[in-house]
């Protein structure tokens, strides 16, 4: 559907709505009118005009996470003005399409808020005291000493220059994750050291789902502090809305956390909290004499938030949000989805361009502007309302000057990929990925390409090629396919909606096909590959093949690690090393080869162990199993009775993993020493990677690696995209 945008996005309508309201919530007020003369309103009437600013366009709706005041620049003099030029003045600039500011007073650990709370804790700390950015300082209890907290700052900007200001609050936020009692962290508040109990798990007692310093909504405690938080806000400072953040974190309950599922109780909980904050809204909102929106943003599917706890679809029925926006680091249906579920309920869609947080990316880039570019004109061709931005803060950035006006990027060059976010949903609700309908193809998560089944994948293109070559631009379409060792284009056959691709060419591993604009659909497209099996044939051909002469570069990419890991070439080898035992100690390259379940893998690998243990680590997504070399034995990881001893430190020696369906052999120099069949068959937690290094958190090692290879049946797709480019 078409949208109508506002150029600079300002949202006028709050100037518009009728001024003063003095109305009880269940009666019928007076409204006095701009010529001084009274009227009577509804409720009813009340609820329409929220309704109306809802949908008022407001093209970009820019969240910001309220670093800018818990990071301020040390060398700056804290300032309202400073403090505004960080993040938020630009977007008053006449081309910005910024339409609607939400701001996050941190919100951080639950409880610690950077704007002036009573019923909150004011985060006064400062992050150098726990070793966090020394170029920075706090500035929260400056800006309240000049009488402007951060939120009152914004909001006082934004109205000045006819942008909305919601405030969000992150509803449990678990940044605060990394704490313990002797290595306390910054944002871990006072409020979880007093009740332990009201947490999910404890430092010393992790969940398998989420993350155990979250609140645990169950506790009546946790839900009341939540709507007080709130209620404080709306009553004392002028916003326009309220953002509640489920997203940040998904984990509210520990029954879930644990590996279940929400219980009715626990939904009903949730649900009578968003009906006290609804009428809490409306009440304050007559009082003020114009409505509160309400916007939520959740994972983007009913039966998924509902395991979580949150009974969406009752909230949309009974009229608890005005705005919906979807998604996070994962997404788990089309937009479509998004925009067909609020629209159904008369609520605004505004999908989330959250920032992408996919490895291992070659040439191709998400977060370039063409691909945000991309993102939203495939949201706009949903038929979304508008956009939400997630962890984008440079406020100069083009994106808030373009992906706000579909027409505006008619003739814009953009990038279409098959997937933006590749995190996964099970990392919080088990078994959730049974909800994903959308493909997972990034170089983190690469698919498998054989000559017994072809490879199809569903790209949407939001592109309007009709509107686009009215205003003059006339398009050039390329598909882009990234299959490691691939040489000859004749090695893969390629379709679009049933098009066969020719003229295709290879450089660096990456196929680029040229597209006939007119073979592609505005929404969903297919893409078909089908590998050549006289290319795979080979039994010499490595598919995977890195020496020592430099350090593995992408597709191959590299651990963090912290200050106690080492990766560094030395006399004609990779030393890794783990020197430490804290969380986070460990140092691996990893690469994403795509070996599917069940077919032969071979992999060969050079090293000379020196102490501690280190990995050759092999997974097909169902199935892990780590090659341990001890300096005395090699033992499998998963199956620690099987081992073959031997001295790994007395030389190099080449180490050879062959799986087959469920059976595992290892060689050394050429011999087989163990013979595990039946053993290949659990453990893994779907990615399918080849990754070799040192230890893991609690455990110590070091070895030099000269090389390791692998050979595979298959062939690894580990990224695809559509470039449409404009003379």
């Amino acid at each position: 559907m078409e949208n109508e945008i506002v150029r600079r996005g300002k949202a006028v309508i709050r100037h518009a709505i009728l001024p003063v309201l003095i109305i009880a919530l269940t009666g019928v007020g007076t409204i006095a009118q701009q010529e001084g003369a009274e009227t009577t309103m509804t409720l009813d009437q009340l609820r329409e005009a929220r309704r109306e600013l809802a949908f008022q366009p407001r093209g970009i709706l820019a969240n910001n996470d309220g670093c800018d005041a818990l990071y301020f620049p040390k060398d700056q003099e804290v300032t309202v003005e400073n403090f505004l030029d960080m993040r938020t003045t630009a977007l008053a600039d006449e081309d910005s399409q910024v339409g609607a500011i939400s701001y996050c007073s941190i919100s951080s650990g639950f409880s610690f808020f950077t704007h002036d709370t009573e019923v909150g804790t004011v985060l006064t700390r400062q992050p150098q005291d726990f070793g966090l950015r020394p170029d920075a300082i706090n500035a929260t209890q400056a800006l309240i000493d000049l009488g402007s907290d951060c939120l009152k700052s914004v909001v006082d900007f934004g109205h000045d220059n006819d942008i909305e200001v919601h405030w969000s609050m992150r509803m449990n936020d678990t940044h605060d994750v990394s704490h313990s009692p002797d290595n306390p962290y910054l944002l871990f508040p006072p409020l979880k050291e007093e009740h332990p109990e009201w947490l999910v798990g404890a430092h010393d007692n992790r969940t398998p789902f989420g993350r155990w310093s979250s609140v645990d909504y169950a506790v009546e405690e946790i839900r009341d502090l939540a709507f007080g938080y709130i209620e404080e806000v709306c009553r004392n400072y002028d916003v326009d809305g309220i953002e509640l953040d489920f997203f940040r974190h998904l984990c509210y309950f520990e029954s879930v956390a644990r590996g279940g599922v929400a219980t009715d109780e626990e939904r009903e909980a949730m649900t009578d909290l968003m009906r006290r904050i609804r009428a809490m809204t409306e009440e304050v909102g007559l009082e003020r004499g114009r409505p509160i929106l309400v916007s939520m943003r959740l994972p983007d599917d009913v039966e998924f938030c509902r395991d979580m706890g949150f009974d969406i679809e009752t909230w949309l029925d009974e009229g608890l949000l005005d705005i919906l926006i979807t998604s996070g680091y994962f997404r788990l249906n089309p937009w479509d989805y998004t925009v067909d579920l609020a629209h159904e309920y008369g609520v605004a869609a505004y999908p989330c361009l959250t920032d992408s947080r996919v490895r291992g990316e070659s040439r191709f880039r998400r977060r370039s502007l063409e691909s945000y570019r991309g993102r939203a004109m495939n949201v706009w061709a949903a038929g979304a309302d508008g956009v939400h931005t997630f962890n984008l803060f440079n406020p100069n950035s083009p994106i808030f000057r373009e992906v706000g006006d579909p027409q505006g990027m008619a003739t814009m060059d953009k990038l279409y990929f098959a997937s933006i976010v590749d995190g996964s949903p099970e990392r919080w609700l088990a078994g959730s990925t049974k909800y994903r309908q959308i493909p997972v193809l990034t170089p983190t998560y690469p698919m498998t390409i054989s000559p017994e089944e072809s490879l199809t994948v569903e790209l949407p293109i939001g592109e309007d090629f009709e509107v686009a070559r009215a205003a003059g631009g006339e398009p050039t379409v390329m598909l882009h396919l990234e299959i490691p060792g691939l040489s000859d284009p004749e090695q893969v056959q390629v379709a679009i909606n049933g098009h066969a691709l020719e003229g295709g060419t290879v450089e660096d591993s990456w196929l680029d096909c040229p597209v006939d604009p007119d073979w592609i659909n505005r929404g969903a497209n297919t893409v078909e590959i089908v590998a050549n099996p006289d290319a795979l044939a080979d039994e010499n051909r490595w598919t995977i093949d890195w020496e020592a002469t430099e350090e593995p570069g992408s597709p191959w990419y590299r651990d963090r690690g912290s200050e106690r890991t080492e990766a560094r070439l030395e006399d004609g080898a990779l030393l890794v090393a783990d020197r430490g035992t804290e969380g986070g100690d460990y140092m691996h390259y990893r690469y994403a080869w795509g070996a599917g379940p069940g077919e032969r893998t071979v992999v060969e690998a050079e090293a000379k162990v020196i102490s501690g243990s280190s990995f050759l680590i092999v997974s097909n997504g169902p199935a892990q199993e780590r090659l341990t070399l001890w300096p005395d034995r090699i033992q499998l990881h998963h199956h620690q009775d099987i081992t073959h001893e031997m001295d790994t430190t007395d030389d190099f020696h080449t180490y050879r993993v062959v799986t087959e369906g469920e059976d595992l052999q290892v060689f050394v120099d050429g011999e087989l020493v163990i013979d595990a069949p039946g053993t290949y068959t659990g453990s893994g937690s779907g990615a399918r990677q080849l990754s070799f290094g040192a230890a893991n958190s609690p455990m110590l090692g070091e070895a030099l690696w000269r090389s390791v290879r692998a050979r595979l049946q298959s062939q690894s797709c580990r990224d695809l995209l559509v470039s449409v480019n404009y003379d």
